[in-house]
């Protein structure tokens, strides 16, 4: 009975440990939302709300941390446990760096100058596209992890390619701006950093589906062409 108690104990903190790593996935989501919907309005309220959020999201990375650490030192988890829980303080690190993320790009929001660059180009249709791919994208790899689902997180890591090519068109884009009309470089500049922001974002996102691989199939993928073959054979 003891036993049974014990495993039925593990398996909650377990579980209580994925519901807030979950948790903290859809506060640093709504983030990002927010803050793109920041830059896109000019709402100075909402991009604060962004930064002001950010506290909480660190106060979480720093609580599962810990709850981490307890649960290896009082439930010494093995094989399949162990990985999960390896995985996750990575997940948590990813999550907290796209919170920083969007801090920034809410940061930039708040200054922004509504009365001069952004008159000549909308900075906000140079980096929609690319925002929008990666929302999905976020959305998407918290759905893998929230569901365990290797073959989804392997379409989203091919899909990291993508978004380093919209990257690359948004940059190209923004400095034909600049070099055709200087008066758009504050602006320009501004939408190069939160693009930058953007694509980290899908970085991290990528790294949130390779964890999910390492998780269900134990493997480390990072650095490898795992998710290029895996299409391939499908």
């Amino acid at each position: 009975m003891t036993g049974e108690h014990s495993s039925r104990q593990y398996d909650s903190d377990l579980e209580t440990l994925r519901s807030k790593v979950l948790l903290m996935g859809g506060l640093v989501e709504n983030q990002f939302h927010d803050a793109i919907a920041g830059f896109r309005s000019g709402n100075i309220e909402l991009a604060a709300s962004v930064i002001a959020a950010d506290a909480g999201v660190n106060q979480l990375e720093v609580d599962l941390d810990d709850a981490c650490r307890h649960l290896i030192l009082k439930r010494q988890p093995a094989a399949n446990d162990l990985r999960t829980v390896m995985a996750t303080v990575k997940v948590i690190t990813d999550l907290e760096r796209i919170g920083d993320e969007a801090t920034k790009i809410a940061r930039i929001a708040q200054g922004k100058d509504h009365h001069h660059g952004a008159l000549i180009f909308n900075d906000y249709d140079a980096i929609r596209g690319l925002a929008g791919q990666v929302g999905n994208m976020l959305h998407d790899a918290l759905d893998a992890l929230a569901r365990l689902d290797e073959k989804q997180a392997v379409v989203l890591i091919a899909r990291d390619t993508v978004i380093d090519q919209d990257f690359r068109a948004v940059m190209r884009n923004l400095i034909t701006y600049m070099m055709e009309d200087p008066r758009t470089i504050s602006a320009a500049l501004d939408t190069l950093w939160i693009a930058k922001a953007i694509e980290r974002i899908g970085d991290h996102a990528k790294n949130i589906a390779e964890h999910v691989i390492f998780i269900v199939k134990g493997k480390d993928i990072r650095h490898t062409d795992y998710a290029a073959t895996q299409l391939e054979d499908n």
